[in-house]
């Protein structure tokens, strides 16, 4: 476990600088009238990696279920960020057909983590934190969705160049996938929890490090 673990976070962080490289050299920034493929193949190329090593290796899914889904969703709390996306919109440098539903969206998964985290992990409560898992996977695909969209709803509204470059372009290729990513492991830890209800349904699942 802990050879995947040092694994892990080796790719995690060459992952990282590879995005923040490919930004500064402006890859991701493409015209308002241009498809964003650049930041399609960033965003999925390492979620479909994840759902092949995941579903070929029985020790890396071994891994990757010994991860407690109580760190992880903290972890979404990060997306409490998201009032960046509102604010920016407000100056008027992103189109709100994207900066609402994505900012708003990111703001209600985050501030609602460590409540989800510390109340809804645990087989007693695996439906519950199943649907919360899913409702961040929506904001995701949401917001992905809605930026991707913006410039054919109104084409000559404000494009979202502001995404393109940094630091906003990390959100789209590094943080939107990683996040998805915890949330399919948590989804799938959940699954599990029939087979663990011998446990006291009133507490949570034990912490497990990362």
């Amino acid at each position: 476990m802990k050879s995947y673990a040092k694994l892990t976070s080796g790719l995690i962080g060459a992952w990282f600088a590879l995005i923040l490289t490919l930004s500064a050299l402006h890859v991701f920034k493409v015209r308002p009238s241009q498809p964003p493929l650049p930041f399609g193949i960033a965003a999925l190329t390492p979620i479909v990696a994840f759902l092949v090593w995941f579903a070929a290796s029985p020790a890396f899914r071994q891994f990757t279920l010994s991860l407690s889904p109580q760190v992880l969703t903290i972890v979404q709390s990060w997306r409490i960020a998201g009032f960046v996306f509102v604010v920016l919109a407000a100056y008027g440098l992103l189109p709100l057909a994207f900066a609402m539903p994505a900012g708003w969206g990111d703001i209600a998964i985050g501030a609602t983590a460590p409540l989800v985290a510390l109340k809804l992990a645990n087989p007693s409560h695996r439906t519950s934190f199943i649907v919360w898992q899913l409702l961040g996977i929506a904001d995701l695909v949401t917001a992905v969705t809605m930026g991707t969209l913006a410039g054919i709803i109104d084409p000559h509204g404000i494009p979202t160049t502001a995404m393109t470059v940094l630091p906003m372009s990390l959100i789209p290729t590094f943080a939107v996938p990683l996040f998805f990513i915890l949330h399919i492991i948590s989804i799938a830890h959940a699954r599990q929890w029939p087979a663990q209800q011998g446990q006291p349904a009133s507490q949570p699942l034990p912490l497990q490090a990362l």
